[in-house]
């Protein structure tokens, strides 16, 4: 699949079926290689003679001085190791100046990532990209690359911290030294999954000036906000596998003191590159926070490197869950969790990587001995709870011997004082592999907290079990569907989904038919989940008409491994002299018209007729017969309404026609011809107007997602514009702006 926001064409970007994106710029003759990993081909440099050799876009790309873009390539050579640049253009295609990457330590041959970001400079209107090999020592020399990106920068959603110092691909302008050592940027050679793209190109490379402690910070101050609980992370590379580095997450209140400061140290399995991360709740009177990394015990010119710097509120496990994500992930230690009786021992599972449902680390409880323990949470706030049903749900999977659980929950009043303890049956924990285990009880009156509890009872001397993804929420319909008849949309809500399934939704409708619903890809069809909770506003289905819907889940072997029912529900299709007109991209621009006149249809057909001479009938040549095409009358009754319609139809995309039940059409997709937009005749100042709607039927459009943040922030606004007027130059309209939709 081409990378999102990509400006290069899906052939330049992956170099498939050919190299026709790209032209030699430097030394080189160029050819369609193999073996890559976005699609198989790859852009293959050989050099002419000894010097750098450089192969550059054919295109050249419209850019906004100013703003901020980042180009990034996979790369591969035996020999000589290489760099990527933005070579900068005026209106002229003139060059103004290239802004490279540094190039990497050495060569490779395994797959590795370059990248560099820049502001375009002043009388840049438009860019290419240039990939290198830098200095082979003569004829022959092969390097190669694939799956480049151009753009504006690719950045983790929902980061606090801006682009740059996140990734670190234009300046270290974002870091500062705290500690013991000198900061400056590298590029190693770090292979990534062929679709991260978050990741890799330049790190921050901190050198130990003496032996002891060292420690870097991010320069820049992100806004928090006081009880909200916050994950901090970053990519590190230790010098040695024994080395002890970490990073660390700092509140602060307006006045610069330090209110609290939350580490995590790194269980290296190596020198690779491995993401830790640390989360905490803020402090009261928090204004800001930071992230820092360092090494514990340095050795004097020992190198640690950082790269992907993150910033963000912790995500839930499952919607709602009370459980902080210290407490449910084990990223840190073991949080909360105590042993409140029996030999059992808690432990964060280590090194990095070794087992794990979320992120890198589990936990881990062994007992010694075949007996009981009791293993116990922190007590978590629930609210008043009194009555509300909740499950509690986590990973577990037996690694040695065997254990039988007895699940509980344990309730507190606002005071903290116990009230009650609600348990299930003992029962084994399934082996092998990782179960998801779920238990579900009733709060009793006065409940305001709560705590899980299991009651462990080891079958077998040295039984370990680990433990991860531990959530505790108030339990609501894992299948909800809801309509708003004023705007003419179904709500369908799926919870309890599995992270990385894929699913497909369909609308069931009269006499069983199914048709897919659409997401903000385009068509349910196999989407990847990427959370427990899935909402869809479905603005296609039909007015006046019972639907259900059908949704379908699939394992990465393409397994069924749930399916979901909803309830029915009828959207009312009111005045029937009214209908909708609706974009099922941008529902937003979605208006309900009066109609004048329905459309009197027409439906073209291309044929040839043939008279056979000496023969009565002619012989006749015919296609298909094509769609519906006709013209529909409708009103807009005030200035609100006729500003409403223009905004709907400016795009010229393709609109949703819905008429209420009797008036004898079928909801229909249509193309909008010539509009002419007629007064009625009367005293000037009436706001009434008559449309003409020349329609055309024509397919569903299956690709075209439905317009949504997709999980955009207010924070991801201020970390990517530095000022108001900044976002009011890049944004044409609040919508754009909500969509993040910069002009380019």
């Amino acid at each position: 699949m081409p990378i999102a926001g990509n400006m290069l064409s899906a052939t330049t970007e992956s170099v498939d079926p050919n190299t026709s994106g790209w032209a030699a710029k430097l030394n080189c003759t160029i050819s369609k290689g193999t073996g890559g990993r976005n699609g198989d081909g790859t852009l293959r440099l050989s050099s002419l003679a000894a010097g750098e050799m450089q192969a550059r876009t054919v295109a050249s790309y419209p850019v906004e001085a100013g703003v901020e873009y980042e180009a990034f390539s996979d790369a591969s050579g035996v020999t000589v190791p290489d760099r990527i640049g933005i070579q900068w253009l005026t209106a002229a295609n003139a060059e103004i100046s290239i802004s490279w990457s540094l190039t990497t330590l050495t060569a490779s041959s395994s797959w590795h990532r370059i990248a560099v970001a820049d502001l375009a400079p002043a009388g840049a209107v438009a860019a290419r990209v240039i990939v290198s090999a830098m200095t082979p020592a003569g004829s022959g020399v092969i390097s190669h690359f694939e799956n480049v990106y151009f753009g504006l920068p690719l950045r983790t959603t929902g980061n606090l911290l801006a682009f740059n110092t996140e990734s670190m691909e234009r300046d270290l302008s974002g870091w500062a030294v705290e500690a013991n050592c000198s900061i400056a940027r590298q590029v190693p050679m770090v292979q990534f999954a062929v679709g991260f793209y978050l990741g890799g190109g330049h790190m921050l490379a901190a050198t130990v000036t003496a032996n002891g402690d060292a420690a870097v910070r991010v320069a820049e101050k992100p806004a928090a906000t006081a009880g909200v609980e916050y994950v901090a992370y970053a990519y590190l590379t230790p010098p040695t596998s024994g080395s002890t580095v970490w990073v660390e997450l700092r509140f602060y209140d307006a006045a610069d003191v330090q209110l609290q400061a939350t580490r995590a140290n790194l269980a290296a399995p190596g020198t690779g590159v491995y993401r830790q991360k640390v989360s905490a709740p803020a402090p009261t009177s928090t204004a800001y926070a930071v992230l820092a990394a360092g090494i514990t015990s340095g050795t004097a010119a020992q190198v640690f490197r950082v790269d992907g710097a993150v910033i963000m509120p912790a995500p839930k496990f499952r919607e709602g869950s009370v459980v902080p994500y210290a407490d449910g992930s084990f990223e840190r230690d073991t949080a909360g969790w105590t042993v409140i009786s029996g030999v059992a021992a808690l432990a964060r599972l280590t090194p990095w990587g070794t087992d794990f449902l979320d992120s890198s680390y589990a936990m881990t409880v062994t007992s010694s001995t075949a007996t009981t323990s009791v293993v116990r949470s922190a007590v978590f706030p629930i609210g008043d709870a009194a009555g509300l049903a909740f499950t509690a749900e986590y990973g577990m999977k037996v690694v040695s011997g065997g254990f039988n659980l007895t699940r509980t929950i344990r309730w507190y009043d606002a005071s903290g004082t116990f009230l009650s303890a609600s348990s299930s049956s003992s029962a084994a924990v399934p082996s092998p592999n990782w179960w998801l285990l779920s238990s579900q009880f009733i709060a009793p009156a006065s409940a305001a907290r709560a705590a899980i509890e299991w009651t462990l009872a080891a079958t077998s001397p040295s039984s370990v079990l680990r433990v991860d993804r531990v959530a505790l929420w108030q339990s609501l319909p894992i299948t909800e569907v809801t309509k708003s008849d004023s705007s003419a949309y179904v709500t369908l809500t799926l919870r309890e989904l599995t992270v990385d399934s894929t699913i497909t939704v369909w609308r069931i409708g009269a006499g069983g038919s199914r048709s897919f619903v659409r997401g903000v890809n385009g068509l349910i069809e196999g989407e990847p989940v990427l959370s427990d909770v899935l909402v869809i506003e479905d603005y296609e289905a039909p007015l006046g008409q019972s639907v259900s819907y059908y949704a379908e889940a699939r394992n990465s072997s393409n397994v069924v491994i749930s399916t979901r029912v909803s309830a029915s529900v009828t959207l009312a299709p009111g005045n029937v002299q009214y209908g909708w007109l609706k974009d099922p991209g941008n529902p937003l621009r979605n208006l309900r018209v009066m109609i004048a006149k329905g459309p009197d249809w027409q439906r073209a057909v291309t044929q040839t007729v043939h008279r056979v001479r000496g023969a009565k009938m002619p012989v006749i040549l015919t296609d298909v017969r094509g769609g519906l095409e006709g013209d529909l009358v409708v009103y807009t009754q005030d200035d609100t309404e006729r500003t409403r319609l223009h905004w709907l139809l400016d795009p010229n995309s393709v609109l949703l026609w819905q008429a209420a039940p009797g008036f004898g059409v079928d909801d229909m997709y249509v193309s909008v011809g010539q509009v002419s937009e007629t007064r009625g005749g009367g005293v000037a100042t009436d706001p009434f107007r008559t449309w003409t709607l020349p329609l055309t039927e024509v397919a569903q459009p299956t690709t075209v997602g439905v317009a949504s943040s997709a999980g955009r922030t207010g924070y991801d606004v201020l970390a990517e514009n530095a000022t108001g007027f900044t976002v009011l130059t890049r944004y044409a309209t609040g919508e754009d702006l909500l969509f993040g939709r910069r002009q380019v």
